[in-house]
């Protein structure tokens, strides 16, 4: 128990600035290479997907943005699929109202807020929020939920309020405050929002693919510490037959209509 409030500290950086910061650069250590094998160990992680063993890693920041083989998390190829874009928890929010208001944890939270200008929100009225809760045993490494073309690329948010339940709870809207990467995604003449959202006070995400057009599955980026997907999606264009519940990334959960 208490190995596991030490590595939450540290992979969601929920403390003090100073205090963060410390943690960070401690995770990015070689002074934390000891730990890595409780961290493993705690979190029940599989090394068996992990490209390297785990004597390779050098530092706990190395194995929690650890890279799987190419085949650990298949990726559908059913026509149309909708794939998750990372591992973690899923929860769709339905029907969304003309104003784009979604709640998470008894917080209201609006498009509009989360993408920064009623403009950008105006697409998703009626749609639907798909949101990936990813914890320290999951893969952060995520990527393209479906074939796309890149429109826009932004960032937004200064906060570093913790992204786990107890956060999304007490905390003051951390979807809508936090650091994010912002991605506008055109899938055959319909947008869909893209949307990482750190947990710390500097950035905890990094894009990696910075393609004009990309596909379902391919890498786009990885959290660096604490992390929670959020995919917004028009009315009408999408239907999704996994609403709640553990997912893989590469796992179909819905299909987009022509």
């Amino acid at each position: 128990m208490i190995r596991t409030k030490f590595y939450r500290k540290i992979f969601e950086l929920n403390g003090h600035p100073i205090i963060a910061k410390g943690l960070r650069s401690f995770a990015e250590s070689k002074m934390s290479k000891p730990f890595i094998a409780s961290f493993a160990k705690v979190y029940k992680l599989n090394m068996e997907e992990a490209t390297r063993e785990l004597r390779e890693y050098g530092t706990l920041h190395d194995i929690f943005t650890r890279e799987l083989k190419p085949d650990a998390r298949p990726v559908s190829g059913s026509e149309g699929a909708f794939v998750s874009p990372c591992d973690g928890y899923l929860s769709v929010v339905d029907d969304l109202t003309m104003e784009s208001t979604f709640t998470v944890k008894g917080q209201d939270y609006t498009v509009e807020e989360l993408l920064g200008s009623p403009a950008k929100a105006e697409a998703y009225a009626g749609g639907k929020v798909l949101i990936f809760y990813l914890s320290p045993t999951d893969y952060h490494r995520v990527h393209v939920p479906i074939d796309a073309t890149v429109e826009e690329v932004y960032t937004l948010g200064r906060h570093a309020d913790p992204v786990n339940e107890l956060g999304l709870t007490h905390g003051v809207r951390p979807l809508t405050r936090n650091y994010r990467l912002v991605s506008r995604f055109d899938v055959d003449g319909s947008p869909l929002a893209h949307v990482m959202v750190g947990a710390l006070n500097v950035n905890s995400i990094v894009r990696t693919n910075t393609a004009d057009v990309v596909h379902r599955g391919d890498p786009y980026g990885y959290f660096s510490f604490g992390s929670t997907v959020v995919v917004c999606v028009p009315k009408g264009k999408f239907s999704f037959t996994r609403e709640k519940g553990p997912v893989k990334m590469g796992e179909e959960i819905g299909k987009c209509h022509s």
